[in-house]
């Protein structure tokens, strides 16, 4: 029960995040790019031109909403992370997956709770641990032991932690592959949110425990 829980803090937070992410763009009297603007615009309180490296007039009416789904999106990807501890398996691997992404979820609340144009710096920091700490957190999650729910789905999390590195090294050096550094920092970030859409999906399909007896071959497998 408790990991059915945490998969649907999971899908909560990570739909409404989308949702509001959208509600609040369409709010916008001048256009609001996917592609050039920051997910953090969104959530800026002042309307004006921001950012020397890349300056843009940014006026979001809904930032207030933004904020809040911010603040939500964090604690429902921690909340997740705690309750789903069993599919997680066991060992330090695991253990410093759990911290490392938990972090970044806590980053998130953060995020919400000072906005980019409020305190730039510690904005920025919360951005660090979510697009740094956090991802490095899903990249350990595809090696934690075959003897657990996630660790049966290893290639996932490999592919979603390398995709997930990569842009945010992209998106910090703000080099642009061809999607905006706006897109670049969306993959960045929902990586993280599609990786636990799938595993919340696993949950949901799986059956009795998530983690099941280790043969010596998997023993020797992880």
């Amino acid at each position: 029960m408790r990991t059915r829980i945490g998969a649907v803090a999971w899908v909560v937070g990570t739909v409404q995040f989308l949702v509001v992410q959208l509600v609040v763009a369409a709010a916008w009297r001048t256009p609001y790019s996917w592609g050039s603007n920051n997910i953090s615009d969104l959530g800026n309180v002042h309307c004006q031109v921001w950012d020397t490296s890349r300056p843009r007039y940014v006026c979001s009416p809904l930032h207030s909403m933004m904020n809040v789904s911010f603040a939500v999106h964090g604690a429902l990807l921690l909340a997740g992370i705690l309750l789903t501890g069993s599919c997680w398996g066991r060992g330090g691997v695991a253990r410093t997956a759990r911290i490392l992404c938990g972090t970044g979820g806590a980053a998130f609340v953060v995020v919400g709770l000072v906005p980019a144009d409020v305190d730039e710096n510690l904005h920025v920091l919360a951005a660090l641990f979510i697009m740094g700490v956090g991802n490095v957190g899903l990249l350990c999650a595809g090696f934690v032991r075959r003897d657990s729910l996630f660790g049966r789905l290893r290639p996932v999390s490999l592919l979603a932690g390398a995709v997930a590195v990569l842009s945010a090294g992209l998106f910090f050096a703000q080099l642009d592959p061809g999607i905006g550094l706006g897109g670049m920092e969306r993959v960045a970030v929902f990586t993280l949110d599609a990786w636990a859409l799938v595993m919340a999906v696993a949950i949901r399909r799986s059956r009795g425990d998530a983690t099941v007896p280790a043969s010596r071959d998997t023993v020797a497998q992880a």
